[in-house]
């Protein structure tokens, strides 16, 4: 084997997941289409959930100091806004931060990791067999095929992979399409601005002195998004919805976008993986695509490097497609929806009852609860995987609380920094002497001990959550794996050989 596995696509998604199987010690390559990286930026943000990733690798100082902490976020355009700072999270906030820079310091990571990333390589076939897969590729002077145990496509919405594994692609096709434009000027007059957002007219600044407007023009969203923007269309739309072209002038990049929503009817064919918008693609309601490309990538690493490894208990990697595929479902719906009710409001015959009911989605989002809910949905903090087993603890499938801790002879002081190296965790709150730490890592080190971590800790912080639990099982990603609150030392050692058996396979 040239490697152990072939990523195909160096964005944001594809340089997560080589990173991830790179600090699993799994040997990683990286082919990009493109000669170069981007110079434009389509997404804007960094989630809630894919900022606690960040953090869970160590990689967090390096995006916050570049980025724009923003404590809201919207729905559909909907003047009141998803409360993140409400949600169970440290990072109760969303990152403005330009997807070429998140695409940077992931490529920067990866390379630190060892991995290779190989640009002006074009796939152009992928065939698999009982061993491996082989990977066809065009580059300047030739072609080149490379041999790896997997691949995982991360080559967006019209996947080559995608498409040589026989994967299906059912949705809907393009039936609007939006602008954005990055332009060097605005001197709008006086309150232009707040016109345009009232009109739904999204305008971000972004770094370098440019400012990003973003709209549906009623007039112009039945034009195919693969049409040219000219700088024309792009002034005379600002003029048609708010009245005034803002002052914009020194045009950057302008472009189009539509709102075709698809989602891969399977994530894993044999030897080949999906991911990111090789698996999932919608209008970019609520900035929701590079986060859950992001958070694919975090789930698949892993267990595919488990996989690699040799030592994946059965059924982890299908887990994968069970675990993602169903997140994917949800954000092309709540996407679709909130795609529907932009449309509606642009459409003449639909204006008032589209009015109505904007107003009545309002009333709801001012609501605690539904806000919190919907909230949760956007920002991915809500997001549980099913239990394996029936009469799991509440806990299982659900984020980690990331709960400061007391840990003897240790500098860390979150669940958060017990994720850095990528591996299982095994925690133990301290309070019955049979969770000592050496008796612990004994129970741990023998079988499991290059896969797990065993931790004995206080808690500092009361989590309502955590309230009996004695031992706790962390996958790499920060969901649960198995908790327990069973005071009998004997049949808490008995669940937990079972727990780490399912989950970090037989021991060794």
């Amino acid at each position: 084997m040239d490697v152990d596995v072939v990523v195909v696509g160096a964005g944001p998604v594809g340089l997560m997941v080589a990173c991830e199987l790179a600090l699993a010690g799994v040997r990683a390559r990286v082919l990009e289409r493109r000669a170069a990286p981007r110079s434009h930026a389509r997404a804007l943000s960094v989630h809630p959930r894919s900022v606690e990733l960040l953090d869970q690798r160590g990689l967090l100082e390096r995006f916050l100091p570049l980025g724009r902490v923003v404590p809201g976020w919207h729905f559909a355009g909907l003047r009141t806004a998803l409360d993140f700072t409400a949600l169970d999270s440290r990072h109760g906030y969303a990152l403005v931060l330009a997807q070429t820079r998140t695409e940077a310091l992931l490529e920067q990571r990866a390379r630190e990791l060892g991995v290779e990333v190989c640009r002006g390589v074009e796939v152009v076939g992928v065939r698999q067999d009982g061993e491996g897969v082989e990977v066809l590729s065009r580059v300047s002077g030739g072609t080149e095929t490379v041999r790896g145990r997997f691949v995982v496509g991360c080559d967006g919405g019209r996947s080559f992979v995608r498409r040589a594994a026989g994967i299906g692609f059912p949705g809907s096709d393009e039936t609007l399409s939006g602008v954005l434009g990055d332009v060097a000027v605005v001197d709008p007059p006086p309150g232009a601005l707040d016109v345009a957002r009232e009109r739904g007219v999204i305008v971000v600044p972004l770094e370098g002195g440019l400012t990003r407007f973003v709209y549906v023009d009623p007039e112009r969203m039945r034009v195919p998004s693969r049409e040219p923007v000219a700088w024309e269309e792009f002034r005379g739309s600002l003029v048609r919805i708010t009245g005034s072209d803002c002052g914009v002038a020194g045009p950057r990049w302008l472009s189009r976008f539509g709102n075709a929503t698809r989602l891969a009817e399977r994530y894993r064919a044999g030897r080949v993986l999906l991911a990111g918008d090789a698996a999932h693609i919608h209008f970019p309601a609520a900035g929701q695509g590079l986060n859950t490309g992001l958070q694919d990538a975090v789930n698949l690493g892993w267990k595919l490097a488990a996989e690699v490894k040799g030592w994946a208990p059965p059924g982890l990697l299908d887990g994968y497609d069970a675990e993602r595929r169903p997140v994917g479902r949800s954000v092309t719906q709540n996407t679709e929806v909130q795609t529907l009710l932009a449309e509606l409001t642009l459409v003449e015959r639909y204006r008032r009852p589209a009015a109505a009911l904007r107003e009545l989605l309002e009333r709801l989002l001012g609501m605690a609860e539904v806000n919190r809910w919907l909230a949760g949905q956007v920002s991915a903090l809500g997001t549980c995987y099913p239990p394996a087993a029936a009469g799991a603890d509440p806990l299982v499938g659900r984020r980690m609380p990331d709960v400061g801790l007391t840990i003897p002879g240790s500098s860390a002081r979150r669940v958060c920094e017990l994720l850095v190296r990528g591996r299982f965790v095994l925690l133990a709150l301290a309070g019955d002497p049979a969770c000592g730490e050496v008796a612990l890592e004994e129970a741990v080190g023998a079988g499991w001990g290059s896969r797990v971590t065993a931790v004995t800790a206080r808690t500092r912080d009361a989590h309502a959550d955590l309230d009996g639990v004695v031992e706790v099982l962390i996958r790499p990603d920060g969901h649960v794996a198995w908790a327990t609150r069973t005071p009998d030392a004997g049949a808490r050692a008995a669940e937990r050989v079972r727990a780490l058996t399912a989950w970090a396979g037989t021991p060794s």
